[in-house]
Parts: C-alpha cells; structure tokens; sequence
C-alpha cells in the first residue's frame, strides 16, 4: 500500500512538472521571439559594401530618375536636386548625405496592441508576409482560383494566431471587388480586423488615401489616436525599375507621410530584366533607386518614418521569368540588409518566396534557405517570408501555417549559441560522468533548458518510424490542413463589435 501511495506522489509530482513546461513562457525567455539580433553572416566585404555605395552615389549623380510628379520636382529641387534638360532629377552626392542624415533611426513600426510592436533598430530580425498574389492554392484540388477578400481577412486571422509571423502586410489582391477604392478600403479593413499585428498596404490611386485614412481614424478611435500609433504602413513602390519613378505611387507618398503614415519605400527590379545580371551592380540600382527615396522623404518630411525598402528579385536567364526561391535571390536579400546596416536605417527585403506551385519539398528548400540567409543577416524586416507560390502569384493559407514552423527555425539559428559561464561549465558533466547515471536524460540542467534553449515545430513530424505506423502515419499536409482550419474556427474579430457593426453599416465589406 505504501509504494502505491509513493507511486502516485512520484507521478503527480511528474505530471506537474510536465504540466509548468507545457505552459506559456514570457516572452523575454522563449528561445525565438520578434526582433532578434542577426548580422552574423556577410556576403560583402566593407571594401565590397564600399564600393556599392559609391557606384549608387554615382548613379543618382550621372543617371538620376525620370518621370517625377510636378509635387514631386518641386519638393526634390527646392532640397538641391537637379532638374536636368532630359527631365531626369539628378541628386548631388552631398545632397544625399544630408538627407541620410536627417532620415529616422531605430523606428517602431506599431501593432494595435503595443505586445506586438516592431522595433527596428540594429540588426533586430522581424519576418511577416506581403505581396499583391492574385489566386490561392486550394489543396483540396490542388488548383489555383481567384483570392477574394474573404482569403485576405483569413490569413489576417491566421496571422494572428502566428507566434513567428510578426506582422501582416497584405498578400492577396481581393479579386472579388471590382470597384478599386472598395478595393482598398476592404484591403485595410480585413487586415486589420484580422489582426492586431503591424499592418501593410497599399494603395491603387492617390485619391484613395483620404479615404482610407478615415477608416483608419475610426478604427483607432480619432486622429489622434493614430497619429500616436500609426498601426498600418504604406508599401509604397515609388519607383519603376530602372531609375524612374513611379508619377501615381508618390503622389500616394505625399499624401500618406502628411497623414503620419509610415512607409515601405520599395524599390523591386529584377536582376536581368529591369535592374542589371550582375548580383552586385542589382543591389547598386536597388540602393540607388532608395537612396532617391530617402531624399524624398526627408526633403518633405524629416525623420519620417520610412523603411529602406530594397527589393531586387532574380529572373530565370533562360526564360525570364521570375526565381524568388533560388540562391542568388537569397544572396541579394542578405547583400541588402548589409546595405542597410552601412546606412544605419531601418530596412526591409524580401525573401521566402516559392517558384514551386504546391507546399512540397521545393517549397521546403526555397523557404528556408532565403529565410535563413535573410535573418542571418540581419534584415530587419523579412517580407513575403511565408505562403507565397508560384513566384508570388499565388499565396497558400496551409503555408503560412506551415511557414511558422519554418521560420521558429530559422528565428533559432538567428539567436546563435550562448556562450556564458553557466552554458560552459563542466559541472553538468561531472554529476553526469563522475557516479552519474551516465547520460544528461531528466538531469536538473536539461529540463532547465528545454524551453528556453531549444524549440520545438508545432507540425513538422518527429516521431519514429514506429511510433508514425501507431499514430495512423499522419501526413504533413494534413495536419497543416487540420490546424489551419482549428485556427480560423476559434478567430475572432479583431475590432471592438460596435465599431465593426458601424463600419460595416458604412462600408460595403466584402467578408463575414
């Protein structure tokens, strides 16, 4: 009788034990987390760095950009920009300096609620999504069909749900609205009653910001309200791949920076096509290109918050089309973020992106090797890093889930190995080696440790084959399936119902 009663202790005492390991850790002490310092990998020399540098100065000395918005000629030459015959703008090397003097360091990209603020500053690592795909991969078919702004607010609650994923800008275009400024507005509102993550989007005409900014106003509870905590940025593709600016786009600038909106100043040639073959001189027009936009920004208003947005994707030389899931563009992202530790600004690249039309094992490499080189080099915020296909054509619900995973891992390898007193100690080893039981299995330093020092994949499979065969062999797809659909059956709306309830009396919305 005796030992069943000690039996019985000894496995409360364990279940217990199992039961505080299993419970949520703070934040500050889970072994990944948003904003990780990166940086430890390098693909450019200082001398390299250099060099890109000076041939970027060069460029906006001697090319300049086309096609600027009258605004736009206007703000850049009262700063010192020139106004060359050709129509180009032309910006002189001293000109540029001071601009990157003015332009805004370690900035907060705000979430609606503060748990989920980005702070960019360093080489602190935030990965999230983004895109404009136009079809969502359906694995019940395995077919491509239209996105609708019901996908768009899903992932949003998907997102959400994400310990990995540290902010939602928008990666479908809702193709079920023709009217483009219900475009817009139903873009924002099904981000962000989605989500209380940072939000980015864009927008298809200047004429639409007023707008949304009202609907903006009304979800933070006023303007000032929002001018406190600007919630949502703009991905704002100021240019037009080579050396031209983009006449629409920056007059959506204009009007989001006078609405305390932060931006993306985005910049997205494609080595081969509209920006140069070779990698480097790719990254030299992409910094360029900018550098222009910082001079913008900061001409109008300084210290604005903007985010260095160089995007150069990689085209397939033999047929041209786009490669967002091979080494050179992992290559690209990583010089990038090098670029923007060298300027000491806030910067943002892609990467993450499949050429494969399925989550399948090609998906799986593209995946990880650019989101890997991404974090490692400290980017400060990874965009398009989970669910995007078919070289952003299509975005797949099920891979964002399983893009969590992916980037738990990655997120671990950019926090390193902690080297202390304690981690270094031969102690552990004595106890173990010296009348131990000879192996480290439940000792107090490894149950110690096995939170806060390693993470665990929510789906990948690490069973044997034995233990596979008994659990009915469940497949990765499946369970991808099976949690993505847990996830959306317990979402909630993120905006307060009252709100919601005018705002949908107001607004013509597109989703449930």
């Amino acid at each position: 009788m005796l030992d069943i009663e000690k039996r019985k202790v000894r496995s409360g005492g364990r279940a217990a034990r199992v039961a505080l390991r299993s419970a949520p850790l703070a934040k500050n002490i889970r072994p990944v987390r948003a904003g990780l310092p990166g940086g430890q990998y390098k693909p450019l020399t200082d001398a390299d760095v250099l060099r890109i540098h000076h041939a970027a100065l060069d460029a906006l000395e001697q090319i300049g950009l086309s096609q600027a918005p009258p605004s736009g000629v206007e703000i850049l030459t009262k700063a010192g920009a020139i106004l060359g015959d050709d129509g180009r703008i032309r910006f002189p090397r001293a000109l540029v300096e001071d601009m990157l003097a003015k332009a805004a360091r370690n900035i907060t990209l705000h979430g609606r609620d503060p748990q989920y603020d980005l702070h960019l500053t360093g080489t602190n690592v935030h990965f999230g999504t983004a895109g404009a795909a136009v079809h969502v991969v359906d694995l019940a078919t395995n077919t491509y069909r239209d996105s609708t702004a019901q996908d768009l607010h899903d992932a949003a609650k998907i997102t959400h749900a994400l310990d990995n994923v540290h902010f939602f800008q928008r990666a479908m275009v809702a193709r079920d609205i023709s009217d483009n400024l219900e475009m817009d507005l139903n873009t924002i509102y099904a981000c962000c009653s989605g989500t209380t993550k940072h939000v980015g989007t864009s927008f298809d005409d200047p004429s639409h910001v007023a707008p949304s900014i009202e609907l903006l106003h009304r979800i933070a509870g006023g303007e000032d309200a929002w001018r406190a905590r600007p919630f949502v940025s703009n991905s704002n593709c100021f240019v037009v791949p080579p050396m031209k600016f983009a006449e629409e786009s920056c007059r959506s600038m204009e009007a989001c920076i006078r609405a305390g909106m932060p931006v993306l100043l985005l910049s997205a040639g494609q080595a081969g096509a509209t920006a140069p073959a070779p990698i480097a001189l790719a990254i030299v027009q992409a910094v360029a290109e900018c550098l222009a936009g910082v001079v913008y920004v900061n001409a109008m208003a300084p210290g604005h918050p903007a985010v260095f947005g160089t995007w150069p994707f990689v085209s397939d030389l033999r047929t041209g089309a786009m490669s967002g899931g091979s080494a050179e563009q992992a290559l690209l992202t990583a010089g990038c973020a090098q670029m923007h530790r060298f300027y000491d600004i806030p910067g943002g690249a892609a990467a993450g992106i499949s050429d494969s039309k399925l989550p399948d094992m090609q998906a799986g490499w593209e995946t990880g090797i650019t989101n890997v080189l991404a974090g490692l080099s400290g980017l400060n915020m990874v965009y398009e890093s989970v669910g995007m296909h078919a070289s952003l054509l299509g975005f797949c619900l099920e891979s964002l889930v399983l893009g969590d995973d992916v980037l738990g891992q990655v997120l671990r390898t950019v926090r390193g190995i902690d080297v202390t007193e304690d981690s270094t100690s031969i102690e552990a080893m004595k106890a173990v080696c010296l009348g131990g039981p000879g192996h480290y299995l439940g000792s107090d330093q490894t149950l110690a440790l096995m939170q806060t020092e390693y993470i665990y994949p929510t789906l990948g499979n690490r069973m044997s084959p034995k233990e596979w065969n008994e659990a009915n062999r469940p497949m990765l797809l499946d369970q991808a399936i099976a949690r993505k659909n847990d996830i959306l059956s317990k979402a909630r709306i993120q905006i307060d119902p009252v709100i919601d309830a005018a705002i949908r009396a107001d607004y013509n919305i597109y989703f449930k």
